[in-house]
């Protein structure tokens, strides 16, 4: 067993370290970092907006005062997020980052049709959709960010710049050090929309939400793609890898745009087209006591079993645990390289969100708003916050009910392995 457990932890830390050098995943990553913030004040604006014992008028005078709150956020996301693949790729260059940053929001705005169409089909200038900067414009931006700071970074590398003075303030130095990679980079956007546009008669965003972002949406929206990427980060944490981060990497553009796509259906008062989102994740899965769901581990370890050690590790790891903070039950137990547990470790998740998303395909609970709650609040004030329904927080008792009948015997044989002085 041993043997075998080693066989497999050398291939996953291969996979690990492979994605976790990698230089566009890790931008990616950081570039969402950078938009949290903001979208978390959008998501307590929107959550204020819409607390449910408000009137319909309450909430209407609501929105016409704080409803900026939201849409200069959680909308337009898109624009922070690209803006963030620029700074932090063309650092990863050293390459002045703010210009780097610029350039790409620059360019995925000259790939942007500025105009948009009414609901009764008249075409209105010079303005811009607020959903192309949202959830339909994310792929093309992400797309887009990374194409144009690598030119800029390639240019500026290869020594493309006006070098001034050392007398120049810095300030200007670096903006003239910016004017040739920066024209390049606009130029050769500003050429592929001229093209798409005036010979193909459509924009980039309509052909790459169509050909790429839908049918990538519509396979992380299901639950089987859900359950794998569950199964890969339980995985990996059994083997002391990081499996929030690693899987994460990969699928938070997609998680997130169903974020984004519920969110705006939340607020035009449409029901909410997607189960699977970043929200559902943070909420029913990291939300129950961190990866692996682990609060009601933590509970039994503390008050049910006997031996002290177990009892001493659940009541030092109860305080962390109850914000989502898992780390000590996982090396302190440890769940990390323990064959006795890793049954329950990787089919209680799985469980659990097959019940989480079927009650919700039913109708039963209601599907999160897109609402970002963060991922420390407590089990069921998060589950009311995500999905603006007492029903998300009672889901929420019930998956940690769950979870401790599905690890109590496991965790009894763990006990009794124990030398009974200890």
């Amino acid at each position: 067993m041993n043997k075998f457990l080693d066989a497999i932890s050398a291939k996953l830390l291969s996979l690990a370290n492979v994605l976790g050098s990698n230089r566009y995943l890790g931008v990616l990553r950081d570039a969402f970092m950078l938009a949290f913030p903001i979208t978390m004040f959008g998501s307590i604006i929107v959550v204020i907006n819409n607390l449910p014992f408000f009137s319909d008028n309450l909430k209407g005078t609501l929105y016409d005062l704080l409803g900026n709150g939201q849409l200069a956020t959680m909308s337009i996301m898109t624009v922070f997020v690209v803006f963030g693949i620029g700074y932090y790729l063309s650092k990863s260059y050293n390459v002045e980052g703010v210009f780097g940053g610029a350039v790409a929001l620059s360019s995925f705005l000259l790939l942007t049709p500025f105009h948009t169409q009414t609901d009764g089909g008249e075409t209105v200038s010079n303005v811009l959709s607020l959903d192309r900067l949202g959830a339909k414009g994310m792929f093309l931006g992400m797309i887009t960010a990374f194409i144009a700071a690598e030119l800029y970074s390639r240019f500026s590398n290869k020594g493309w710049q006006i070098k001034m003075p050392e007398t120049v303030p810095p300030a200007v130095a670096k903006s003239f050090a910016a004017l040739i990679p920066g024209t390049l980079t606009l130029s050769i956007f500003l050429g592929i929309n001229a093209i798409v546009t005036g010979v193909f008669n459509v924009n980039l965003h309509d052909v790459i939400y169509q050909v790429i972002q839908k049918p990538l949406v519509g396979l992380g929206s299901s639950l089987g793609a859900t359950l794998i990427a569950l199964f890969f980060v339980q995985l990996l944490w059994f083997f002391g890898l990081h499996g929030q981060i690693l899987v994460n990497s990969v699928m938070d553009p997609i998680w997130n745009t169903l974020n984004l796509e519920n969110l705006e259906a939340y607020n035009a008062g449409k029901e909410v087209p997607h189960i699977i989102s970043k929200a559902f994740m943070e909420t029913f899965t990291v939300g129950l006591g961190g990866s692996g769901m682990t609060l009601a581990v933590i509970i039994i370890m503390a008050f049910v079993l006997k031996k002290k050690m177990y009892r001493d590790v659940g009541r030092l790891a109860l305080g962390a645990g109850i914000f989502n903070v898992n780390e000590p039950v996982i090396f302190g137990l440890p769940i990390v390289m323990n064959a006795t547990i890793l049954i329950p470790w990787l089919i209680a998740p799985l469980i659990v969100t097959t019940l989480n998303y079927s009650v919700m395909a039913l109708g039963i609970v209601p599907a999160p708003t897109g609402v970002s709650v963060p991922w420390t609040v407590p089990v069921f004030f998060s589950g009311m916050m995500a999905t603006n329904s007492i029903m998300g927080g009672i889901l929420q008792l019930i998956d940690v009910l769950l979870v401790g009948i599905i690890w109590y015997p496991f965790l009894l044989v763990l006990d009794r392995q124990v030398d009974p002085e200890l």
